[in-house]
């Protein structure tokens, strides 16, 4: 068994570039730049992608490690009952993004997740992401179609395995699953499922580390909250610069309105004069 050194994947503490929210899949960043670094795939897939912000972190490693990665991001950018329905402004933005910053790593695929089928070579995925329609015939669709065009050690991520909401069954899926193959869930930000579909010596000492290790564990929550409390930053400076404004605005509008009421005095004093 290879030996699992965190040390070995400085990645995993860097700060995502851009800060894609709202978002579901924040404090799993730390981990895709790990994923990244560990496995250095040559070929990366997003079943669901919605604004991109794990889809990006993804590209982002990829493009901060040099490698040949090639990412695809599927989805229709129409919406379904889990994450809501959308206009086309989710899906333009998130274009333009990865035609400036990500053109020859990043392509998107906008259909459904059948159809991309015929556009990926079998056994060719080291990384598949799967986060669409949460219910469990949907996620088990999506697993197994897709399961042929991942590489022998390849790695599968499956987000929300925590949540058992309404007709979610990411979870049901899950304890299916990760009993048949070497895996991993992390329990926070909604839960994320990660396992290995055969032999790959570095990702199952991972495994056994991190199933093993409570530093290890904590490290990743840690490094996650870290990111999600750097929105929170974020949000709360711009909704503070926005609140300043307006009383600033106010403030100018009383200003305003007293310079008026004295001109309006030094009119009634003259006119008072002459009767």
């Amino acid at each position: 068994m290879t030996d699992f050194k965190i040390s070995e994947f400085p990645l995993l503490f860097a700060k995502p570039q851009k800060f894609i929210y709202p978002s579901a899949w924040l404090e799993h960043i730390p981990f895709a730049h790990f994923a990244v670094e560990c496995l250095k795939p040559s070929v990366i897939v997003e079943l669901g992608v919605h604004n991109g912000s794990s889809y990006s972190a993804f590209c982002e490693a990829v493009k901060a490690l040099k490698l040949s990665t090639k990412c695809y991001g599927v989805d229709t950018w129409e919406g379904e009952e889990h994450a809501g329905f959308y206009t086309n402004e989710i899906y333009d933005e998130l274009k333009a993004h990865h035609s400036k910053d990500f053109p020859s790593i990043s392509t998107l695929l906008r259909c459904t997740f059948d159809e991309a089928l015929t556009k990926i070579q079998d056994n060719s995925i080291d990384l598949l992401h799967i986060d669409g329609l949460h219910t469990y015939e949907a996620v088990k669709h999506d697993f197994d179609s897709w399961l042929p065009k991942v590489k022998e050690g390849g790695v599968v991520l499956f987000h929300d395995t925590q949540e058992k909401q309404r007709d979610f069954g990411v979870w049901k899926l899950w304890a299916e699953v990760s009993e048949k193959y070497p895996s991993y869930e992390f329990k926070h930000c909604h839960g994320l499922g990660v396992l290995v579909t055969g032999s790959n010596p570095k990702f199952e000492a991972f495994f056994e580390e991190i199933n093993s290790n409570e530093f290890i564990q904590n490290s990743f929550v840690s490094l996650g909250k870290s990111i999600s409390a750097d929105v929170e930053s974020i949000i709360l400076e711009k909704e503070l610069r926005a609140k300043i404004q307006e009383q600033a605005l106010e403030v100018l509008e009383l200003h305003k309105k007293a310079d008026s009421m004295r001109i309006m005095n030094r009119v009634k004093r003259l006119f008072g004069f002459f009767l």
